[in-house]
């Protein structure tokens, strides 16, 4: 047995139409977006896969996330901070391959797969196969576990159910609702050892992507569930009630999880505008100086957790030495500042290169970067 799916109510139906009006928006917008949207999205795919990590205690420098999460800086293997954003960046790469491709089905090896993808590095916690013993999740303030999972025998089944909804239950819901369930339904069964919340919210992105309006980075809520984790967490507890009954009501899951998207699109909506203006601004920058057009692209990748020359070259599509070259112009301007030597060089974007962006943004105002 699973949770049904509730009914909209008026408020959440008024949301989900908000929400459907903010997603197409959110396309048109990206349609017309400037070579600035790629540096964009990486962006929002390292701090989704970070914001996720987060929830469950793991923590990466914020200079280092985007590296790690694109696959530029590999991790060491015995670092499990690193590691565990290294592997979610991975798994939400799967989700993007899964979302296009046009014999895909839903099946349990999906969510097995998905499972060992982000808990690779977690070898004694047998990634890639469900449980086989009983579980309970720790609360936090001591006492009674905030949840106890159903027994381990039960798990096959119940995600043998959950498999089979997820290919045919509730089709005519909206795909906010029914990925909020799927991640509901997961993380209620709690099939795994360890990283039961992380495979659910892959899982649940992975439902979104399905419908291929747009790419993970754009729909996934990570960001929000990172930034609102207490609610998120009260939220579940209080639908779920401490231990596996499907018996009761999902409305109250629901709903945050709307919400969730309303407010994750509005803010996806603002990071487009603001990096359209931040382009603009670099692009006349560099025109006022009458520098090449490519000095753009450096002078961007500078304001996200810094660049290096090799990264800049690749994505100028220039010789190492013109990159060096663009690099001690802009060093010479006190446009971007160098830090370390050799192989770790990286150029950062100067604080008056910063403040005078934060002026052209407006106060208060900021970009993904954390441009204050």
């Amino acid at each position: 047995m699973l949770f049904a799916t509730p009914p909209n109510t008026k408020t959440v139906t008024r949301q989900l139409a908000e929400l459907d009006e903010l997603r197409n928006h959110l396309g048109d917008q990206a349609g017309i977006a400037g070579p600035w949207l790629g540096s964009l999205r990486r962006q929002w795919r390292a701090s989704l896969a970070e914001s996720s990590i987060e929830i469950e205690g793991f923590r990466v420098p914020e200079d280092e996330r985007l590296a790690i999460a694109s696959g530029d800086e590999p991790p060491d293997p015995d670092d499990g901070d690193r590691m565990a954003l290294s592997c979610y960046a991975r798994a939400m790469d799967h989700v993007g391959v899964m979302s296009d491709d046009p014999v895909f089905r839903w099946l349990d090896r999906v969510i097995l797969d998905l499972h060992f993808d982000a808990c690779y590095f977690q070898k004694d916690e047998e990634p890639g196969q469900y449980r086989r013993r009983g579980i309970e999740v720790t609360s936090a303030r001591g006492g009674p576990p905030a949840y106890v999972g159903p027994p381990h025998e039960a798990v096959p089944e119940l995600m043998g159910e959950v498999v089979e909804w997820l290919d045919s239950g509730d089709l005519d819901a909206h795909v906010a609702v029914r990925a909020a369930m799927a991640h509901l339904h997961v993380i209620s069964v709690h099939p795994f050892r360890d990283g039961n919340g992380r495979v659910s919210r892959i899982v649940q992105s992975l439902v979104l992507a399905r419908e291929g309006l747009l790419a993970p980075e754009f729909l996934s809520i990570e960001d929000y569930l990172g930034h609102n984790t207490q609610a998120y967490y009260a939220t579940l507890q209080k639908v779920q009630g401490g231990r596996y009954r499907p018996e009761r009501d999902a409305a109250p899951w629901a709903r945050f999880c709307v919400q969730a998207h309303v407010e994750q699109a509005r803010r996806r909506l603002e990071q487009l505008a603001e990096a359209g203006d931040r382009w603009s601004f670099l692009e006349e920058l560099v025109e006022r100086r009458n520098w090449p057009d490519r000095l753009v692209i450096a002078l961007e990748q500078s304001l996200f957790r810094g660049v290096d020359r090799a990264s800049y070259a690749a994505e100028a599509d220039v010789s190492a030495p013109t990159a060096s070259n663009d690099f001690r112009r802009l060093l010479d301007a006190a446009l971007v500042v160098q830090r370390g030597r050799g192989r770790t060089t990286r150029y950062f974007a100067s604080e008056s290169l910063r403040s005078d962006i934060r002026r052209r943004l407006g106060e208060g105002r900021r970009g993904p970067d954390g441009i204050e």
